[in-house]
């Protein structure tokens, strides 16, 4: 058997076509290395810099809400928190526990109602790290989502299971591969596949879309297109050290119903938003109108170290509604752990957290 492995392996060596081949690859390795190129980022955080930084749309929320913190330790990252809400969207009462490490992080919360959400991420080494994604409801529904992602010197690759399952006898979930590739040392280009199935009586479902990224000192633009007719395109730009702005653009073509024997043909649909932040000292102020006649502005203030105040408000126009949040965060054992480490003349450790 090792003499077989041994006259592959000299074939394989000596043969022109994968000698030649090899070469080619090492050649251009060789080369991509030379440029050093940095990391794009990932495909779905293409346009992190207006989506998560400056709009609103991962900040908004209506009613009162109390937020309780504790930390017991920075190095490994552990803490637990309550939260008591007065919401239409927000439980009650939420409970969380958190743990992380260089290598581990972990994430548990449960509500009121017995609704279970848990995240486990371990990073196998600097470059590649899993991710996973527990939800159980108190109806006995769930979610579960596995996600491995490899971070390249310039690129990035990951691959994404929503549901995954071939107990059936087929394969059913959601499964989702995207690369991001950087070109030059400001623009990157990528792409993302979509393979679903819900059960084996119907077809597989597929989609396609490509994208790119553009970073300059103080801008950034992306774009993502995909196959069946949709595009979403950003703009973020830092006006100054506390001004950021940002613009967000959905434009998709979706048929019409109904018009007639051939259908009612293409109807366009699109969202403009256009948000702004800025950072004072003590305070952060975010504010956000769109193409729908939706203006949102959210304020987070921290009156003591411990304690941050947020009030968040949003007016319709077109419906004629308006919403109003006001919420209060507590952090407690920060203080006191920041003191202790001064006292052994500890610096706090950076942690390179899996998340």
């Amino acid at each position: 058997m090792a003499s077989t492995l041994g006259s592959f392996r000299d074939a394989l060596i000596t043969n022109p076509i994968a000698s030649g081949l090899a070469d080619a690859i090492n050649s251009f390795s060789d080369r991509r290395a030379k440029l050093g190129l940095p990391n794009p980022g990932t495909v779905e955080g293409i346009s992190r810099e207006v989506q998560r930084d400056v709009l609103l749309q991962g900040y908004m929320f209506t009613g009162l809400k109390a937020d309780l913190t504790k930390m017991f330790s920075v190095s490994p990252l552990f803490q637990v928190s309550h939260q008591f809400a007065l919401s239409e969207r927000l439980s009650p009462y939420n409970f969380a526990a958190l743990y992380g490490t260089n290598k581990v992080f972990l994430q548990g919360q449960v509500d009121n109602e017995g609704q279970l959400s848990t995240r486990f991420n371990f990073r196998w080494h600097d470059k590649f790290v899993s991710k996973s994604q527990l939800q159980i409801s108190n109806d006995g529904s769930g979610m579960t989502q596995i996600e491995n992602e490899y971070t390249g010197d310039d690129f990035t690759a990951s691959l994404k299971m929503l549901n995954p399952s071939y107990l059936n006898g087929g394969l059913t979930g959601i499964y989702v591969g995207s690369y991001l590739q950087s070109v030059t040392s400001k623009l990157g280009l990528g792409f993302e596949t979509v393979w679903q199935r819900g059960v084996l009586t119907q077809p597989p479902e597929t989609a396609i879309s490509v994208c790119g990224r553009y970073k300059s000192d103080d801008w950034v633009a992306s774009a993502q297109l995909q196959t069946q007719g949709a595009i979403n395109a950003t703009y973020w730009r830092r006006i100054s050290d506390k001004v950021q702005a940002g613009v967000d653009m959905t434009l998709a073509l979706v048929p019409s119903q109904g018009g007639g024997p051939l259908g009612g043909g293409i109807t366009k649909e699109g969202t403009t938003a256009v948000g702004v932040k800025y950072d004072f000292r003590m305070s952060t102020f975010r504010a956000q109108v769109d193409s729908k006649g939706k203006i949102g502005l959210l304020v987070e203030k921290r009156v003591a170290p411990p304690v941050m105040m947020t009030f968040a408000a949003e007016v319709d126009h077109f419906s004629q509604q308006a919403k109003v949040g006001l919420g209060v965060s507590v952090e407690g054992g920060s203080d006191e752990l920041e003191q202790q480490q001064e006292m052994m003349g500890q610096q706090p450790p950076s942690l390179n957290i899996p998340f």
